[in-house]
């Protein structure tokens, strides 16, 4: 019993994947150039969501900021989930959703900043005001959400939407998405430097 849910959970999630593959793959593939260009020229990468999308804008700004699978120099991304003294505060004196749309205010400086917001119903008011800010101010807005896109999908400059209506299969599609397109712009970046630099070392 146990073991035929186990199976039934991850043939459901595979075959979220799946649809998704057939039919978000080109989306995805614009989403990886956006972001090479936003590093190329200068920018970084703002990354927003609640709950467990918060996880997931951390999560991959991490990948960045760290590394994925490459040795080479850190990538400006900053998830704007993790300062709970500006988030609180924000919330407490404004209470109008604008806890992620401050932010973006106050960090988005350079005209190649790119805003990623996560979403799994593309409905959350404060991504909403996030992204509305974003687009008022030229500044580039991926969303990765579900649920048909929502809102979300009518504003942002892109929208990856998971072909579904259930919040766990749509996050775990989500990081998915996220390695994807953390692996892709890393070697779009780096592979061939790092390459390089091992032919040298030889």
């Amino acid at each position: 019993m146990m073991r035929d849910l186990i199976v039934e959970q991850l043939k459901q999630s595979a075959a979220v994947k799946l649809k998704l593959a057939e039919e978000s793959a080109d989306v995805i593939a614009k989403a990886c150039n956006m972001i090479v260009d936003a590093f190329r020229n200068g920018g970084k990468v703002l990354l927003i969501g609640n709950g467990g999308s918060a996880a997931d804008a951390q999560h991959i700004a991490g990948e960045w900021t760290a590394h994925f699978k490459l040795k080479r120099k850190a990538l400006p991304a900053l998830a704007l989930t993790t300062n709970t003294s500006i988030i609180t505060s924000i919330v407490n004196d404004s209470r109008n959703n604008s806890e992620f749309a401050r932010q973006v205010e106050a960090f988005a400086n350079h005209p190649a900043d790119l805003l990623l917001a996560i979403t799994t119903s593309g409905t959350s008011p404060n991504i909403i005001e996030a992204v509305k800010y974003a687009k008022n101010n030229r500044i580039a807005t991926i969303g990765l959400t579900g649920s048909g896109g929502g809102m979300l999908k009518t504003i942002a400059d892109l929208t990856i939407v998971v072909p579904s209506s259930d919040v766990q299969r749509i996050q775990e599609s989500h990081i998915a998405v996220g390695h994807i397109i953390c692996d892709i712009v890393e070697q779009k970046l780096f592979w061939l430097e790092e390459h390089d630099n091992e032919g040298k070392s030889t």
